[in-house]
């Protein structure tokens, strides 16, 4: 059997046939197009399914599902979709919506959670019973998987790992709340802190590195400069791994997880960034002695995890 997985983005919509082992078989995708009412966005969805089912040369009847990863809130069970901010989306029935087009069954789920789930079933976690998935972007998403299914809470709106507060009265978080792990572990939390180092050490390695202009600066400059013996650099980097590590640590110490993966941009990094995790985490993690050690992973699925995760929620 076959699975459709929806990657449903603010930017694009990515939908893929994914086989039982999640490999991806043809995949496509449109812009979103997210200022429209959600009916046209949907159609969209169902008619761009229909094209990739047929562009893979199989039947509707070889496809058992159709998972859907969106961000914000889900109703899991009645597969609405609560609440989601960039899409403009409150209470869409996503599920009877698309089987207006396509009649199958139709599941949902968080971006964050696909994400990981996609990592357990064919990525870095594969194989493992318990893992969780980190995703360190714009912000800071989790996606915990217990006994191989996705772990969210009784009402779906669990699992936002990046919100646990890791400094009280700390720097304000998008959420409203301060010292939110995501207000200084995030990728966004990197470049604020990088500015603010720049602004302190103007003679730093980094202003020359973006040609004296701020807006330049990514989560890589600082990684950048430090790997070229910068003071300043190494200063930000060692504070932000430190930042990374603290919520890191009470994940360990709240789930133990076989493994441990962590995504996005900043871990291109690679050793540079792992190898010091790693330390911190075990140095930190509460009464390791003579316990078996979690495992720290880069995320291998880059950005076929909505559509693979989303496929995989009807498996």
């Amino acid at each position: 059997m076959y699975y459709i997985g929806i990657d449903l983005g603010g930017t694009n919509i990515a939908i893929g046939l994914v086989d039982d082992n999640g490999k991806i078989l043809h995949k496509d995708s449109v812009p979103t197009q997210r200022d429209r009412e959600y009916p046209e966005i949907i159609k969209d969805m169902a008619m761009l399914t229909l094209k990739v089912i047929e562009d893979a040369g199989v039947s509707i009847a070889e496809v058992k599902s159709i998972g859907v990863g969106s961000p914000g809130t889900p109703n899991c069970t009645d597969g609405i979709l609560v609440y989601a901010n960039n899409l403009k989306f409150k209470n869409v029935p996503i599920r009877t919506e698309l089987q207006k087009y396509i009649d199958l069954p139709v599941y949902l789920d968080n971006d964050a959670n696909v994400a990981g789930l996609a990592e357990s079933v064919a990525g870095a976690a594969k194989g493992a019973a318990h893992s969780v998935t980190i995703t360190l972007g714009t912000g800071v998403g989790g996606g915990i998987i217990i006994d191989g299914k996705v772990y969210s809470g009784f009402n779906n709106a669990g699992a936002e790992l990046g919100h646990m507060v890791i400094v009280s009265d700390g720097e304000r978080c998008t959420c409203g709340r301060n010292g939110c792990w995501e207000a200084y572990a995030s990728a966004t939390a990197c470049i604020s802190q990088t500015k603010e180092a720049v602004g302190l050490n103007p003679g730093s390695l980094i202003n020359k590195l973006v040609n004296g202009d701020l807006n330049k600066i990514s989560a890589k400059t600082a990684f950048d400069a430090a790997k070229q013996g910068d003071a300043a650099g190494q200063k930000i980097v060692t504070q932000y791994i430190k930042f990374i590590g603290e919520g890191l640590v009470n994940i360990v110490n709240i789930f133990r997880p076989e493994i441990l993966v962590i995504g996005g941009g900043v871990c291109k990094e690679g050793e540079y960034l792992l190898k010091p995790l790693r330390e911190y985490i075990k140095t930190n993690t509460y009464g390791l002695e003579g316990i078996a050690d979690t495992e720290i992973k880069v995320a291998v699925m880059g950005s076929d995890a909505g559509i693979v995760g989303a496929a995989m929620l009807g498996k």
